[in-house]
This record gives structure tokens, C-alpha cells and sequence, in this order.
């Protein structure tokens, strides 16, 4: 059975989750922790008291907690796929109207034929305001999300304000100078450095910064970094990064299980968020999953870690283009292979939480089936848990159950009838056996048809 948790640091779990934010924006693991070391460099050097860097030093970790928001809508307007457009629009000067469309043109519908780009770049001109509304939708979200894991208002205004610049012409909304929360405005200059110092090293992200004072950065903070820019050892310190220095010691937090347990409901919604055709899925399982484990006598604990395994168990999909979540076909092999991978980040990023390891192994292992035909290991029969065969149980039948892009809805009825081929050579008995008399009782699934399926359905996505 799942564990509960002991209390444990809050940076410690909030900093291994922002790599999931990170990857979802297209950077590299690493990048939201390297950035609150940058960040919390120049809250020091600026001399900012205990309580602002403790805002800030969360808002830094979870500046990109919104990054799910606009992603569907950012694959589907450019036909690309949407990390590598988030990750090339952060080296490009937005203020300059030129850049933004040699971008833009750069990134519409790579392999597309040349009517294909022209009518995209038609479709975002038409748009009108399309990176005020992508922005806003990221900004407010992450605010949002902030506010849901318990955070200040600081914290979440911090990140609302995030692509705000100092001269006005940043997003959602235009602020401009000190109307911009400083929080914000030391998260902007922060990732943006983080971005140019990977990719040119120090000295050409301090230039980036210069260039850009007083246009997207308060002139003061670049004067701020200027004090330690030379500082060889700071630099060199953020190939192997660790927060745990930099949190204001008097203000350390720790998370006791009812923090655990918002936590992994604010990541999960992050999760959702991701597709509009799994907006409520990881919710969803985790409901199934509950009702199942309890009519087999899960006691309390073991309820408590599987409901965090169920909201979380899809973390890795964050790393998953939205090229291929909302495929209306068939995926190709090598789509199929990148997808199969997705359980394996939420193992490694779920992992790196002392107290996470058990729960880790189970929201890992939730395509996994009893013969070992499932993925992303192989595991069979022994190697799987009870919690993870109830998982497995409960992630079937809510994908069955929900609109798809490449089918509409099973009935209730008609996933249980597909399920039911599986059982027991791939689904446990006793976990489907609780789910129909918990579907008999209260049904959870939506509308939807057989359409002529059969025995061999399609593993669902």
C-alpha cells in the first residue's frame, strides 16, 4: 500500500514539481530553480526584507505554474509543437515588431507548404491581440494556481505580472514602471537571464539585460545584478542548482499532509489544464480510484497516498506537445513512443521527494498491465502493487468514459463491456470488480456510443 507522508520542506517538494513546469515550457529540468537562484541574487542585492524574499522565492519556483493554459490554443492557432514555440519566443524581443514576425514565421507549421504558413500567419494576424490573450490566459492561471497551493497574494501577483515590462508594452495588461510588482519585475529579468546565460553563458545574458533596462527591466535591477556579475562562483553554482540556501531561514514552511494534499490537487489541475480533452481527468480518477479502493478496505492511509498517485499520476504529460494530446488520429510509431514515455517523468520528478518514493512508483505505473503488455517498463503480475492494479483500473475506465479527440464518449455501460475482455489478464478482477459495483451505485462515466468497437479497443491516451 501507498504510505502516508511525513511533514517535509515545502521548497523541497514545490522545487522538484517546477520541473514539470519546466519541461511544459520547452526548457530543460532545472530551469524555474536555477531562475529563483537568480532571482533570490538579486533580492539579496537589493536588500529586500525577510517576507518579500519569501514571496518571491515561491513565485520564482512557480512563475511558470500557468504554462498549461495557453498550450492547446498555441499548437492549434501556429501548428507547431507548442514547447518549442514557447522555448524559441523567449529569446525573441516582443517589443520589436519585426522579431515577433520573423519569429512567428519561423514557427508556423514547420513542414507545412507555403499556403499552409501563409494562412496561419493570416489566422494570428486575424486574431488580433493573440499574445495578449495567450499571456493573459498563462498569467492569470499560474496566479491562480499559486493562490490554490496556499501561497500569498504577493506570491500570485508575482507571477500575474510576470511578462509585465517596465516601459508598458509587456502582457496581460500594459503596466508599467513601479505599477508592476517588484516581485514581477525581478521574475522577468530572473527567467530571462536563466534563458540567455544556458544558452551563451553570463556575460551574454548580462548583456541581454543592459540592452533591455529600461525597456522590459527596472533599471535598478539591473544596476543589481551588475554587482555580481563577475562573481565567477554564483554562475558556476547554478550547474548544479539547490534552493535549499536560499530560502529565508527565519520563513522556512514546511508541508504537513493536509498542505501535501492541496499541493497535489494544484498540480493536478495544472495537469488538466494541459488539454481540453482531459480538463477534469486526473480529478476524475482520482474520485474512481477512491471509491474502488474503499469498497476493497484501503484504510486510511493507504487512501490518503493513493489519492496523491491518482491526482498526480499524469505529471508527465506536461512534457507531451499538444501536437499529439489532441491528435484527432491515429499516432504515428515515433508519436507513440514519445507518448509511452510520459509515466517515466512523473517517476523521476515525483522521485526526488524523500517522502514521494513509494508514491512515485504507483502514479508511474498506471499503464502497466497484469500480463506485461503495458508500459513504460513492462511490469507484470507480483510487481504490481494494489494500489497501482486499482489505478490502472480507474485511468481505463475515465478515458473510456470522456470525449477524445480521436472518438467520442463510451457509455458506462459499454466501457465496462470493453474493460471486461482485459480482466484478468490485464486488469486485476478485484479492482473491476469494486469499480462495477461503484459504477452500479454511482455512475461516474459520460455520453457516448460503442460506435462498433470490439475486444481489441484502442489502449486509451
Amino acid at each position: 500500500m501507498v504510505a502516508d507522508s511525513q511533514e517535509i520542506a515545502l521548497s523541497e517538494l514545490i522545487s522538484a514539481l517546477s520541473r514539470a513546469l519546466d519541461v511544459a515550457e520547452g526548457e530543460p529540468p532545472g530551469h524555474a530553480v536555477r531562475s529563483c537562484l537568480i532571482g533570490m541574487r538579486l533580492a539579496e542585492a537589493l536588500g529586500l526584507d525577510p517576507a518579500t524574499c519569501s514571496d518571491l522565492f515561491y513565485a520564482l519556483l512557480l512563475k511558470d505554474a500557468g504554462c498549461s493554459a495557453n498550450s492547446a490554443h498555441m499548437a492549434a492557432l501556429f501548428g507547431a509543437d507548442d514547447q518549442v514555440a514557447k522555448r524559441t519566443s523567449k529569446v525573441v524581443n516582443w517589443a520589436r515588431p519585426f522579431d515577433a514576425f520573423l519569429w512567428s514565421l519561423r514557427t508556423v507549421a514547420p513542414g507545412g507548404s507555403l499556403a499552409e504558413r501563409t494562412a496561419r500567419l493570416r489566422a494570428i494576424r486575424n486574431e488580433g491581440q493573440v499574445t495578449r490573450s495567450l499571456m493573459q490566459a498563462r498569467c492569470y492561471r499560474g496566479a491562480e494556481i499559486a493562490r490554490k497551493l496556499g501561497f500569498s497574494e504577493a506570491t500570485a501577483e508575482a507571477i500575474r505580472a510576470l511578462d509585465e515590462h517596465w516601459d508598458g508594452h509587456g502582457q496581460p495588461h500594459g503596466l508599467r514602471g513601479t505599477d508592476i510588482p517588484v516581485g514581477g519585475r525581478i521574475l522577468c529579468l530572473a527567467q530571462t537571464v536563466e534563458v540567455f546565460l544556458r544558452a551563451d553563458g553570463p556575460r551574454a545574458a548580462y548583456r541581454v539585460a543592459r540592452k533591455r533596462s529600461g525597456e522590459w527591466f527596472d533599471p535598478a535591477l539591473i544596476d543589481a545584478m551588475h554587482s555580481f556579475q563577475t562573481d565567477e562562483r554564483f554562475w558556476v553554482s547554478l550547474e548544479e542548482p539547490d534552493v535549499s540556501a536560499v530560502e529565508p531561514p527565519d520563513r522556512v514552511l514546511t508541508a504537513d499532509d493536509a498542505r501535501l494534499d492541496r499541493i497535489a490537487e494544484g498540480f493536478a489541475a495544472v495537469v488538466d489544464a494541459k488539454s481540453p480533452w482531459t480538463h477534469e481527468h486526473c480529478e476524475r480518477v482520482c474520485a474512481i480510484a477512491l471509491g474502488t479502493a474503499k469498497l476493497m478496505g484501503f484504510e486510511e492511509p493507504a487512501l490518503r497516498g493513493l489519492r496523491r498517485a491518482a491526482l498526480l499520476h499524469d505529471l508527465g504529460k506536461l512534457s507531451i506537445s499538444n501536437r499529439i494530446l489532441d491528435k484527432p488520429g491515429p499516432l504515428t510509431d515515433e508519436e507513440r513512443n514519445r507518448f509511452r514515455q510520459h509515466p517515466l517523468l512523473a517517476e523521476q520528478i515525483l522521485g526526488r521527494v524523500s517522502t514521494f518514493v513509494e508514491l512515485a512508483a504507483v502514479a508511474s505505473a498506471h499503464h502497466e498491465r497484469l500480463d506485461g503488455s503495458g508500459y513504460p517498463r513492462g511490469l507484470a503480475g507480483d510487481a504490481l502493487s494494489v494500489p497501482v492494479r486499482v489505478l490502472a483500473v480507474a485511468d481505463v475506465y475515465e478515458a473510456l468514459t470522456a470525449d477524445r479527440p480521436y472518438r467520442p464518449a463510451y457509455t458506462p455501460r459499454d466501457a465496462l463491456e470493453l474493460m471486461r475482455t482485459d480482466v484478468p489478464q490485464r486488469l486485476d478482477p478485484d479492482a473491476f470488480a469494486a469499480l462495477e459495483t461503484l459504477t452500479h451505485d454511482q455512475p461516474l462515466g459520460g455520453p457516448g456510443e460503442l460506435s462498433g468497437a470490439g475486444p481489441n479497443y484502442t489502449e486509451p491516451r
